[in-house]
């Protein structure tokens, strides 16, 4: 019993002085300790990120996969048996972690931004009231202009017919084109 008196004491003592080795960082962890996770965050948060950097070549999905894998710790530091070195364990589970967001991410990324502004655009009616259709203009004037067409004597609809080919397009230029045909 003294050995384990000694032991937690030599633990203590490491813990106030910030030196808690890896193994005793992860007995702590394993044993719900959140000073051997801090202490397990402070030895290998740089190398996750560096390795979830360069899979995902993204800064910001690196800092997210990062997370991802500390939370994976911690939920599964129990499982680690102390076989292999640890830091070997996880770099293992932070790989898997990176595949497993490759294979979660068929889409491509949006722009929360971009889809609301798209979803407004989508919202809003094909037609607003009190603005003139670009669609229907001009469709009454050639209503009209085809009523008075047909209502011209046979000659002067030919005339009329070879002007709307012409340069002559407007009522008004037609009319002008009538007053000097005589």
């Amino acid at each position: 019993m003294k050995a384990d008196t000694k032991s937690d004491l030599n633990c203590a003592i490491a813990i106030t002085t910030g030196e808690l080795s890896e193994n005793e960082a992860v007995r702590l962890a394993q044993e719900g300790d959140s000073r051997g996770f801090t202490r397990l965050y402070q030895l290998h948060s740089r190398r996750v990120y560096g390795l979830c950097l360069h899979m995902v070549k993204d800064p910001i999905e690196a800092e997210d996969l990062t997370q991802d894998a500390f939370l994976r710790i911690f939920r599964k530091i129990h499982t680690f048996r102390g076989d292999s070195q640890f830091s070997t364990w996880l770099h293992r589970l932070t790989v898997n972690i990176v595949l497993m967001s490759f294979r979660k991410k068929k889409h491509p990324q949006i722009s929360l931004d971009e889809t609301f502004e798209s979803d407004e655009e989508a919202r809003k009616p094909n037609f607003e009231f009190s603005v003139p259709d670009l669609n229907l203009n001009g469709v009454i004037d050639r209503i009209n202009l085809e009523g008075a067409i047909n209502q011209l004597p046979i000659g002067c609809k030919k005339n009329v017919s070879s002007a709307r080919h012409s340069r002559i397009r407007t009522p008004r230029n037609l009319a002008d084109f009538r007053m000097h045909r005589g």
